[in-house]
């Protein structure tokens, strides 16, 4: 079932030649792509983030960083 903004995109795409349907669904599919791999990446980096996070925290609280 499509959202009722899809479904209106849609029909807005649907008034357009058929060179630009084609470049808009190009478009569409890669940033679909592009959202997929950045989520995958960011998944895999999460506990490098954690343990980056844990150093600076640690760092701070021994004064060895400030805030500028």
């Amino acid at each position: 079932m499509l959202s009722v903004s899809l479904e209106k995109a849609i029909v807005e795409a649907s008034k357009l030649s058929p060179d630009e349907q084609d470049a808009l669904a190009v478009w569409i599919l890669k940033e679909i792509e592009s959202e997929r791999r950045w989520k995958k990446a960011f998944s895999k980096s999460q506990d490098k983030l954690s343990q980056l996070a844990d150093k600076a925290l640690k760092e701070r609280s021994q004064g060895k960083s400030t805030d500028e």
